[in-house]
């Protein structure tokens, strides 16, 4: 049964250094504030795992918490590049990162394949693309039944998956809605899991569209309302387009980018 924890106590016990960590979301529902807190406890050598990294993990790379990357796009959405992400990858500031790419559909999947206990997935993907030649994880299976050549990639099995939704009950079952994009299947594939959320309630009342992670399911619940700021979270906040446009310019230049993770990260308040 999920413990209810605060957000400190929730990454000190369940991020360790040389994890391999997926803070999933699409857009919406991006744990930011969990991503902060793994920033402030000084976590390193950590292999990041998602579909869209963007902001957060530019920040989590310039900080010096990550060696390797697996990912299928990376970018500061709707507004170009993340800046700290390529000064990793060309210059090796902080630290160098390693990079493994896939497609969507290969990430979807192989979290798919992570979640059903299989230690591989298939798809008909990849064709037509030069990624097979750059990632090792992607290799091509012949069916046993028709012959047909296919694509196979390995299950990912995250160390943790870290989650934000809008409700959970006290007894740790998740409740979320909009867009999930794959954070059930994140969950559901990982050996341990932190998921913060709006608030927490007696009782989970339905939602349409809805996604209901049981409580046997989820490791650690931490209550952070706005926990997926500059993000948002359909019925509770929205989304801050004008701090994606100035994170731009705050990335772009080293200096400027650690004073101001230094103001508003390393030295914010946190709660619980």
């Amino acid at each position: 049964m999920a413990k209810l924890v605060s957000l400190a106590d929730g990454v000190a016990d369940l991020v360790r250094d040389g994890d391999v960590v997926a803070l999933e979301g699409f857009t919406h529902l991006i744990p930011f504030a969990a991503g902060h807190e793994i920033i402030r406890q000084g976590r390193q050598d950590l292999t990041l795992v998602r579909m869209t990294p963007d902001v957060i993990y530019d920040q989590l790379i310039g900080m010096g918490c990550a060696r390797r990357l697996v990912f299928s796009w990376g970018g500061n959405p709707g507004v170009g590049s993340l800046h700290r992400f390529r000064d990793a990858v060309q210059n090796s500031w902080p630290l160098p990162l390693e990079l493994e790419e896939h497609s969507h559909a290969g990430m979807a999947n192989r979290y798919v394949a992570g979640a059903s206990g299989l230690p591989f997935a298939v798809l008909r993907g990849y064709t037509g693309t030069d990624l097979p030649r750059h990632t090792d994880n992607i290799r091509s299976i012949t069916c046993p039944f028709t012959g047909e050549v296919l694509t196979a990639v390995p299950a990912l099995r995250p160390d943790v998956t870290v989650v934000h939704a809008q409700r959970a009950d006290r007894a740790g079952n998740v409740q979320m809605w909009g867009i999930t994009g794959v954070q059930k299947e994140a969950v559901l594939a990982s050996h341990r899991s932190l998921v913060t959320v709006e608030e927490i309630v007696d009782e989970l009342e339905p939602v349409p569209g809805q996604v209901v992670l049981p409580g046997w399911a989820v490791t650690a619940v931490a209550r952070v309302p706005g926990g997926s700021h500059p993000s948002y979270a359909q019925g509770y906040s929205v989304r801050d387009n004008d701090f994606y446009v100035r994170w731009n310019t705050v990335s772009r230049d080293r200096d400027t980018f650690r004073e101001w993770m230094e103001q508003h990260v390393l030295k914010a308040e946190v709660g619980a």
